[in-house]
């Protein structure tokens, strides 16, 4: 099988390129090759490559820019994945997506499920969900993982922005007031792999009957200020940390108070997910 991988320097495609291994040939591919805001470049590349399953982790991740680049998150979160799902309906390929907790409005208490209301508060998220959408209508065999709080060991992200402050500061503010579920890229990649793994062979059926929306994110919930305890623990650096309130940490993008995904159809059909506490441990140790 050829699997054409993109976003292959983000910290989830980078992940993607070793766990896909197994599974096939993987083609991956990042910005220089295929750039999600150059839609004539995505196609041109699907049809170059012909592959039989596209594995999307690009996206335009930058959620406060996002809101005065609405424009440009829309083109690359949603019209380059619809692109994708044309060309992959027209080559009889499959595609897997990957998309956001921040798709749900987040001011309800409890975990989301993949069937409850969304309403996203923030471009970034909306633009999300139109690839979610744009996706489902057009009607090709899918998989759309909903993932929260990803972090890892390169790029941007709030693990290595924690760690870099906590040695620069004496005391760092952080909000408490918003809740989520950490989640280690490679947790992401990982489970990925193990779900394709149960497609190959299957065919058009297995997407039939297995296919849609999943949520993928690690187990249990914290807060941004809880988060960080945990990271700064886990790296055995003494920084004060004041919990505050989100109104005290004003940003242009409003962030959900309550963003926690329910994963139980994806483990109770496919694989068993880690705590945040676990992966942290685990990332942290790498």
């Amino acid at each position: 099988m050829k699997i054409l991988l993109t976003g292959a320097s983000g910290q989830v495609g980078y992940e993607l390129e070793r766990s896909l291994q197994g599974l096939g040939q993987v083609v991956a591919v990042d910005r220089r090759r295929m750039a999600l805001d150059q839609l004539d470049q995505v196609r041109q590349v699907i049809r170059e490559e012909k592959p039989q399953l596209i594995v999307n982790p690009a996206a335009y991740t930058a959620v406060d820019q996002a809101e005065s680049e609405p424009q440009l998150a829309h083109r690359i979160n949603a019209e380059a994945p619809a692109v994708m799902a044309e060309e992959a309906k027209r080559l009889g390929a499959a595609l897997v997506h990957y998309s956001t907790d921040y798709v749900f409005p987040g001011e309800q208490p409890g975990a989301r499920r993949e069937g409850d209301a969304t309403g996203p508060a923030n471009v970034y998220g909306a633009s999300k969900l139109a690839g979610e959408q744009a996706i489902i209508a057009a009607g090709v065999p899918h998989l759309i993982f909903r993932t929260s709080w990803v972090y890892g060991m390169r790029g941007k992200n709030f693990l290595l922005t924690m760690l870099r402050l906590a040695k620069e500061r004496e005391e760092l503010r952080i909000v408490a007031d918003q809740h989520g579920a950490p989640t280690w890229c490679r947790t992401i990649a990982d489970s990925t792999a193990l779900v394709l793994a149960q497609a190959r062979g299957g065919g058009a059926e297995w997407w039939q009957d297995n296919g849609g929306i999943y949520h993928l994110a690690s187990q249990g919930a914290t807060t941004w200020h809880g988060f960080t305890e945990a990271i700064l623990a886990q790296a055995g650096i003494d920084c004060r940390l004041v919990p505050i309130a989100s109104s005290e940490y004003p940003v242009p993008a409003k962030r959900p108070r309550n963003s926690v995904l329910d994963s139980g159809k994806l483990m109770g059909r496919f694989c068993n997910l880690p705590t945040w506490q676990e992966s942290l441990r685990l990332c942290m140790r790498s």
